[in-house]
């Protein structure tokens, strides 16, 4: 059997689906092409369903009128003098009368979305911020002026209210149903370009840029302008705030975050009560787990989050945690790296009584905690150090170490029972990051509390293995690894 095609009756037949020839010979139906193209998106109707709840933000600031006629009066003084005609594009300032108000100039551009029909919409911080005027426009083109019921800096999330009644607001989504790869569709105002849309994937969850949150990674098209505006799934669901973008240009690279909704809503609701958010905290420095330090010291993976210091009276110091330890769970929740411990600890009511367990030497154990409220940072200044006694030599040299006994005054100024100061390092000590000045509180999971017990301590490891040292540097500890020479 001879089948001839063409172009056009090639194309006819695949994308009819009419035949398909098997091994036999004999004629069975194909199926349609676009039948193949599983989950393909829909992406009209989403715009149909959410685009009404999308909102333009203008934003003024307030400019009192100057009474220098400045650079552009001179210029024109100039043409007139010399006869020379005025170029049509050079810019002039009106002189402005005596008592003249002031005037509100265009400050910025975003976007935002309807939270519910009384008029409450949620932008971004960022958006708003600084502004003395926010102008909101609908999709249906009306203008409302808008009042900042609040704004918070550290989430970039902002809400403001106009005064409408039966808008279209947006459908919350569950960020736990967030898979990577979905598409998902964000609709906003880049350059000003109003109900402009764009769609991606969602490329990664969770995605720690070293703010508050862990932000949602897309590769959906984002620009100035965009900011505030909806991420929105398949199901016509917003999962996020469209925030930031990772640009070397200032332009969209193929790489955008947004803020996850669940934690944009709990910090809307608490901006609609209160006006401001409150959030919780124990007072310490913390820091990564390294692979290499989890190790040394029994705890396997890297995970949880380092203690470099504990603020005096807080929460932390009272509790028992102490520089040094690595707080593993937090009310149960496993810590899997350090930024995770701020996210939990904020999202607690302060007063809240809360369970950390912490790895020490060793072995875990569970200390409570009641959560106090984050305050402004107050700087502190250290008092100047005693004069340490003369070093001490022994073991320690082995490893390039040169360390002394802590005097009562150093002890009191760094709040330790002891442990032993650092005078000179060399050798493996300095490459694995020691100094003068450090103080070293634990040599391979061993507490330390003068130059015999750390002498004792170094005398039992193994010369030919890693040793794990947790020192002090000021008020943060820390984990150095003193490698053996070769």
């Amino acid at each position: 059997m001879m089948l001839k095609f063409n172009r056009i009756g090639l194309h006819s037949y695949i994308l009819m689906g009419l035949l398909t020839l098997g091994i036999s010979g004999a004629v069975v139906p194909l199926q349609p092409v676009w039948a193949q193209a599983r989950g393909l998106p829909d992406f009209p109707d989403l715009v149909d369903q959410v685009g009404p709840a999308v909102v333009n933000i203008r934003t003024l600031e307030k400019i009192k009128p100057s009474s220098d006629t400045g650079n552009d009066e001179q210029m024109l003084e100039f043409f007139r003098r010399f006869g020379i005609p005025v170029p049509p594009n050079l810019p002039r300032t009106p002189r402005p009368d005596k008592g003249q108000p002031e005037e509100g100039q265009p400050r910025g551009v975003g976007s935002g979305f309807i939270l519910s029909a009384d008029g409450f919409v949620m932008t971004n911080a960022h958006v708003v911020d600084g502004a003395d005027e926010v102008l909101v426009t609908l999709a249906d083109k009306r203008e409302f002026k808008a009042k900042i019921i609040g704004a918070d800096k550290r989430t970039d999330v902002a809400v403001v209210k106009i005064e409408a009644t039966g808008l279209p607001a947006v459908k919350i989504g569950d960020i736990n149903r967030i898979r990577v790869g979905e598409w998902v569709m964000a609709i906003g105002s880049p350059f000003g370009l109003e109900n402009t849309v764009t769609a991606g994937i969602v490329s990664a969850k969770q995605r720690d840029t070293g703010d508050y949150l862990p932000l949602i990674q897309t590769d959906v098209a984002i620009n100035p302008g965009n900011s505030g505006g909806p991420l929105i799934n398949m199901r016509g669901e917003v999962i996020g705030i469209n925030s930031q973008i990772y640009s070397r240009s200032g332009g969209f690279q193929g790489i955008s975050f947004a803020i996850p909704i669940d934690e944009a809503i709990r910090v809307s609701e608490q901006l609609r009560n209160s006006g401001r958010v409150t959030r919780g905290r124990i007072g310490v420095q913390i820091d990564q787990v390294s692979k290499e330090v989890a190790e040394s010291i029994g705890l396997g993976k890297p995970q949880g989050a380092l203690v470099r210091g504990v603020e005096a009276g807080a929460p932390a110091e009272k509790a028992g945690v102490e520089a040094g330890d690595i707080i593993i769970k937090f009310d149960g929740k496993v810590i899997e790296k350090s930024s995770d411990l701020p996210r939990l600890v904020g999202s607690v009511k302060p007063g809240t009584r809360a369970t950390v367990t912490v790895f020490r030497r060793g072995t875990t154990r569970d200390l409570a905690v009641v959560i106090a409220e984050v305050q402004p940072e107050k700087s502190t200044q250290r008092a100047p150090s005693a004069q340490p006694k003369p070093p001490a030599a022994g073991p320690a040299q082995l490893m390039g170490l040169v360390v002394s006994e802590l005097t009562e005054a150093q002890k009191k100024e760094l709040k330790l029972r002891g442990g032993v100061r650092v005078e000179a390092a060399d050798g493996v000590s300095a490459r694995a990051g020691l100094r003068e000045g450090d103080v070293i509180v634990a040599i391979a999971n061993t507490e330390v509390l003068s130059v015999k017990e750390f002498e004792l301590a170094l005398a039992k490891t193994d010369k030919n293995k890693p040793v794990n040292v947790l020192f002090r540097r000021g008020e943060w500890a820390q984990y150095a690894l003193i490698r053996p020479s070769r």
